[in-house]
């Protein structure tokens, strides 16, 4: 089993026992409720075996859980299937590209689609979820050397359609500190470049998108060891989750001190960047908006 799904596992398991605690049921009790041994309630509560969408219904059900995003969200973490529009049109989307998508990718798809809240360091390239089209396709040219161009297509396809989480009523929100760098790497040329600055620059000037830049003169700072992403979500804390990339994965981290040391990075990440408007200067004069005064 991957990590991507082993961790949605035992997050899963783990809200599903407390909500078993709050009722007051038995593992034994509710296992009668349901039909099944006890031993199958516990290894659903400790993310050893997996459960199906019906059968979460059925023990949310058992729960007395009436909450339509929670019952929504702890579907989606079953991994096949889930309730309501909403998810339908958030989530299920992917599953048209098949076997291009690697399990951890689909697996990270999955929980942005239905977190609230995602908390990004940058060091490189500019977050796919902000990216424009032609920095996507030079970017995934430039990581994935050698493949066909209709691959390239398509997962840029990917990439632009995972932008569909910051539209709507109830968008993702996005916190994301970019280190300078990546604004001077000349990702697919000048012209594609710039066109990518300056669509930064008007995504930060949306209510749900906080972009913070890094600049080179903060000196070495907390994130140099690579860039993440905190995903967050709605009604409970206890269901987020790191992200990690490496070159041919994802580790997912959610165990309490990781998600503590990470978000207090971040938090340190955010005290050491230019504030809002200063980092709104910077990406208009990187777009050619603003005459570059020769401060860096």
């Amino acid at each position: 089993m991957h990590n991507g799904i082993a961790v949605r596992r035992r997050k899963l398991g783990a809200e599903l026992r407390r909500l078993r605690s709050l009722t007051g049921l038995t593992s034994g009790e509710a296992a009668r409720l349901m039909g099944w041994h006890q031993s199958k309630v516990s290894r659903i509560e400790t993310g050893r075996s997996g459960l199906r969408p019906s059968d979460a219904e059925r023990l949310l059900d058992a729960y007395g859980v009436t909450d339509d995003a929670l019952r929504t969200l702890l579907t989606a973490l079953c991994g096949r299937g889930a309730r309501g529009a909403r998810t339908a049109a958030r989530r299920e989307w992917w599953h048209a590209y098949g076997e291009l998508l690697p399990p951890a990718y689909r697996d990270f798809l999955s929980l942005e689609a239905e977190a609230a809240h995602a908390r990004t360091l940058e060091t490189m390239v500019v977050p796919g979820l902000l990216q424009t089209p032609d920095y996507a396709r030079a970017a995934t040219a430039a990581a994935l050397t050698g493949l066909p161009q209709e691959k390239i297509d398509a997962l840029v396809e990917v990439r632009i359609a995972r932008q569909s989480v910051l539209r709507g009523s109830r968008p993702l929100e996005v916190s994301a500190v970019l280190d300078e760098a990546v604004l001077r790497r000349p990702v697919g040329g000048p012209e594609v470049m710039a066109a990518q600055v300056r669509h930064l620059l008007e995504m930060s000037r949306l209510p749900h998108i906080r972009l913070q830049i890094m600049p080179f003169s903060a000196g070495p700072h907390i994130g140099i060891t690579g860039p993440f992403v905190i995903l967050s979500f709605p009604l409970t804390p206890d269901l987020d989750v790191v992200v990690l990339d490496h070159l041919v994965s994802s580790l997912h981290l959610a165990r309490k001190e990781e998600l503590r040391a990470y978000g207090d990075a971040f938090a340190t990440l955010r005290a050491d960047a230019l504030p809002y408007a200063e980092s709104r200067e910077v990406l208009a004069r990187f777009a050619g908006l603003q005459r570059d005064d020769g401060s860096g």
